[in-house]
């Protein structure tokens, strides 16, 4: 006769949890992965459609996870026009949450190393920094976690060059919970965030904050998915500083 054997209630309850957890890790990446798949279809739809033969979207970050964020290469005997009508297809398929060219992908004029530092490409730059990492926060909180404050710093680097530039701050949340709380917290966090990139330099005139609460789910995820938890920036107008008499040393 088997020997039946007995497990106390509580590590029923832990055994039951587990199982619980990895059920939802799974299907988390499964999702993620369906949704990679479908703009990596369209992404490519759209370089071909383009003509950008020999450019590749890749929508996986270094360390192998799914981004949004796509990285462009290839297609180097390719003219400047056509990379650039490229790049923007691939920007408009649904689900994608703006790309960037791998560096050193080919060689690069003079004139172009100054565009790239300029401020038609902050917001790349910021999209790439949080397409692998998050700005973090305390549980129900708008109190950045310290843990973040490095990628703050990246943040503030990335957007110096757009200074004269009117730059959106906008907060998202899930689902999950009271939509008015959402909302409200979504405001308070896109602030928090204004606030510690005017102390890291930035001029609060040029940041503009808004939250939409879980009005704005990302494309092809469940509105209830914590991903959804996000700050997103986007440059509204580029206006680079124009130095004046007063900031040229030795000026006339």
């Amino acid at each position: 006769m088997n020997a039946i054997i007995s497990l106390p209630s509580w590590l029923k309850v832990l055994i039951g949890a587990v199982c619980v957890v990895v059920i939802a890790l799974i299907g988390s990446e499964m999702t993620s992965e369906n949704t990679i798949q479908r703009v990596q279809a369209e992404a490519d739809a759209a370089i071909a459609a383009e003509g950008g033969t020999g450019i590749v979207a890749d929508f996986h970050t270094d360390q192998g996870w799914p981004t949004r964020h796509p990285e462009l290469s290839g297609g180097e005997n390719l003219d400047d026009d056509t990379r650039g009508r490229v790049a923007r297809a691939v920007a408009a398929v649904r689900g994608v949450g703006g790309v960037h060219w791998a560096k050193g992908d080919r060689p690069r004029t003079e004139v172009e190393d100054v565009a790239e530092k300029g401020p038609y490409h902050c917001q790349r730059d910021v999209e790439a920094l949080l397409s692998v990492r998050v700005i973090r926060f305390a549980q129900s909180s708008a109190r950045i976690e310290e843990s973040s404050g490095r990628l703050l710093d990246e943040v503030a680097e990335a957007l110096k060059p757009c200074g004269g530039s009117i730059i959106a701050i906008a907060g998202h949340s899930d689902s999950v919970g009271d939509a008015q709380v959402n909302l409200r917290l979504s405001r308070e966090r896109a602030d928090a965030v204004r606030d510690a990139l005017v102390e890291r330099g930035l001029p609060r005139a040029s940041l503009r904050t808004e939250g939409y609460g879980s009005a704005r789910p990302v494309e092809g995820l469940d509105p209830t998915d914590p991903a959804n938890r996000r700050i997103e920036f986007s440059v509204i107008s580029i206006a680079p500083q124009v130095p004046t008499p007063v900031d040229t040393p030795d000026a006339g």
